[in-house]
């Protein structure tokens, strides 16, 4: 009776516990610590379910320009892109974008990843379609690539879908 109980209070215990993954966060192409948080509004690793509006929380050390790009699933898309942004905090999507950001399906993990820059990207970073960990990474690393190290930066967020 005793093992009964013990085993039936560790099963119960056992349940309430839960995993947590995060992303691969080894970026290539991050030399820098320019970014100082980025995270969705209810924090990283947050759930929202399909539908309902989500706003990325963005601060830096410096003034520079953002590119926000996010992979859902293995479907790639590009948030902003090349965004001034003063030293400090901001909030995306900004008033003056006349979005919102809206979840949709498919349901689980999405990443985003903020990619900064002191300097005017003279390129677009554009993604649409599909995208693997290795293509989704080399084309990050890419963008970077002809800026100085000290002059670049890249951090990675994560939210639920329901």
């Amino acid at each position: 009776m005793r093992n009964a109980i013990l085993l039936g209070t560790l099963a119960l215990g056992l349940s309430a516990c839960s995993v947590t993954v995060r992303p691969n966060l080894n970026l290539q192409g991050s030399g820098s610590n320019l970014i100082t948080s980025f995270r969705p509004d209810r924090g990283e690793g947050s759930t929202y379910a399909v539908g309902e509006s989500v706003r990325f929380l963005f601060s830096s050390r410096t003034a520079g320009y953002v590119t926000l790009i996010a992979l859902q699933g293995s479907e790639a898309s590009t948030l902003v892109r090349n965004v001034y942004v003063p030293a400090g905090s901001t909030v995306f999507p900004r008033a003056q974008d006349g979005v919102t950001y809206n979840v949709s399906s498919p349901r689980g993990i999405q990443r985003v990843r903020a990619i900064f820059t002191r300097v005017r990207p003279t390129t677009d970073l554009v993604l649409r379609g599909t995208y693997d960990e290795g293509r989704w990474n080399a084309t990050s690393t890419a963008y970077l690539q002809p800026y100085a190290v000290e002059d670049r930066d890249v951090q990675e967020t994560y939210l639920y879908i329901r």
